[in-house]
């Protein structure tokens, strides 16, 4: 089948579905999602989103504190774009319907979480990327030029390269055409031509063992763009949220939020011990990667499996009315939080790097934009402050949409573009090759490109992927596409790009930490 829309739109989150919504009045809009539009790592985000709202807090504390945690990587120029521009994204929200807590002075309920100056985290309770997707997608749901189709997978972006061009990474004249996408209903690819195409595909979590990801999150859209010779950076730039629900039976690990700390939550060993001082003054309100380091560490060197975040000190109805999604969790598992310290344990959680964008929102792929968390923007640096990654998606999806909606009356429909050709390839038949490598990439992403890395564990990944990488692209080639091959795929590609970069990189800095350059500092 064939297709032709104004905009393609590859994900549902809050960056897809705000993208879709700023641009429907000006043509027709098609969003894609592999699964059902509501499961995004969007839906999973618990904390909040960050926002200057009301004196004394002001627009300079936010960009220093968004400098500091990125460590000074980040740039500046983009933060405070970002950080200005929140207020009005947040009124946005707020009239498609999302409702976020306040306090009984009917001002807004805001949280303070590790890394903020100031109490700036909007939320609704304890689920509030829940509460911004149902918004959103009830407002889509109700836009005549929306078309949304959870059965499409996208196998590729469509470029010069599919007319038999040659096509380098630094080639300046790449342009997208749409994309090849496999209706998971008909197991056909279709052809879906666009003049412009979002990526909004969210993260990688999937490459790894432990991660608060949903199981979508395997980097298809930067994958995508990197086959496609598009510029991807700062993959090296993993964020482990230092405080998942430890329960080796779930999938993906369930996220104690970080709010929790902002809220008085303290980090303690088995035996009772605050060890946080040991690593930063700011205790157990440290920025996640110290948290993250400081708690790999404290298993390490006591061989514990978990460690535990402790509550008990709060009052127990407060504590029930602020994390009532968290109580019901944990008390599923016998844990009463408000008597029972919860025990957690680092998960894979957020990427800051990814496709790369200029402030339009605009990829090195001519009619590609990228918002959310397969885009790297320049915000995050070397490590995310927290909550700031729903008001990146929010505000750059603005504006992508107000380029765009420019971009569409000059761009014309690319004739002449062939089909998906699948001559010659048949049903992998061995379904265990897929799954056993799947497994095979979290182990070796797990192991050797962790929380702390060294020289030799980045040199044997390394190894190990391209290994895989050539047994994978040789199935691929003799195989009918189907979606878990398409992720696998995917994986491949990203755990290759976050070994690469890291291995790059000669310095520890921010969510990339090395034994080789540094040694895990504790105050004696």
């Amino acid at each position: 089948m064939r297709k032709k829309v104004d905009f393609l739109v590859i994900g549902s989150g809050i960056a897809g579905l705000s993208f879709a919504l700023k641009v429907a009045d000006h043509g027709k809009v098609l969003v894609v999602s592999k699964t059902k539009i509501g499961e995004t790592n969007t839906s999973y985000a618990q904390g909040g989103i960050a926002s200057v709202m009301y004196e004394p807090d002001d627009f300079e504390k936010h960009i220093e504190d968004t400098m500091i945690a990125g460590d000074h990587l980040s740039k500046k120029d983009v933060v405070r774009m970002v950080v200005e521009n929140g207020p009005d994204q947040i009124k946005q929200l707020i009239d498609w319907g999302t409702n976020f807590d306040k306090a009984n002075d009917q001002r807004y309920d805001l949280h303070r979480e590790g890394g903020h100056s100031e109490h700036r985290i909007l939320h609704h309770q304890d689920n509030t990327g829940f509460e911004i997707q149902r918004a959103l997608i009830e407002q889509v749901k109700n836009h005549p030029n929306i078309e949304i189709n959870d059965k499409y997978f996208a196998v590729d972006i469509i470029t010069q390269h599919h007319l038999g061009e040659i096509t380098y990474r630094w080639r300046d004249d790449i342009e997208c055409y749409g994309a090849y996408l496999l209706n998971q209903e008909t197991e056909k690819v279709d052809t879906v031509l666009a003049k412009v195409t979002l990526m909004a595909t969210g993260g990688i979590g999937n490459i790894y063992q432990t991660t608060t990801n949903p199981t979508i999150a395997t980097g298809d859209g930067i994958a995508m763009a990197y086959r496609a010779k598009g510029i991807i950076e700062n993959m090296e730039f993993v964020q482990f949220h230092p405080t998942s629900l430890y329960n080796p039976k779930e999938r993906p690990s369930f996220l104690i939020t970080e709010a929790m700390r902002g809220y008085g939550g303290l980090l303690r060993r088995r035996d009772g011990e605050l060890f946080m001082k040991k690593y930063d003054e700011r205790g157990s309100l440290a920025p996640r990667d110290i948290v993250a380091r400081a708690i790999d560490n404290e298993m390490k060197n006591t061989g514990e499996d978990y460690l535990f975040l402790d509550v008990t000190h709060k009052d127990a109805e407060e504590t029930k009315a602020h994390f009532p999604t968290i109580y019901n969790k944990c008390l599923e598992l016998g844990i009463d939080i408000t008597k029972d310290w919860i025990p957690i344990v680092p998960a894979a959680h957020y990427l800051c790097g990814g496709i790369k964008v200029d402030k339009k929102g605009r990829s090195s792929i001519k009619n590609l934009y990228a918002a959310g968390e397969c885009s790297s923007t320049g915000l995050h640096g070397a490590n995310r402050l927290a909550s700031n990654s729903l008001l990146e998606a929010i505000v750059y999806a603005d504006f992508s949409a107000k380029h765009a909606i420019k971009k569409i009356a000059k761009t014309e429909f690319k004739t002449k573009i062939p089909n998906w050709n699948d001559e010659g390839t048949s049903h992998a038949e061995e379904l265990v090759l897929i799954t056993q490598t799947n497994k095979e990439v979290e182990q070796i992403m797990s192991n050797y490109v962790g929380i702390v890395r060294s020289n030799l564990r980045l040199k044997r990944a390394l190894d190990r992927l391209e290994l895989i990488y050539r047994e994978t692209e040789s199935l691929f080639d003799s195989s009918t596409v189907t979606r878990k091959l398409c992720e696998l795929r995917n994986e491949i590609n990203v755990g290759y790009l976050t070994i690469r970069m890291a291995m790059a990189r000669k310095e520890s800095k921010g969510l990339h930490y090395t034994s080789d350059h540094n040694k895990l500092r504790t105050k004696r």
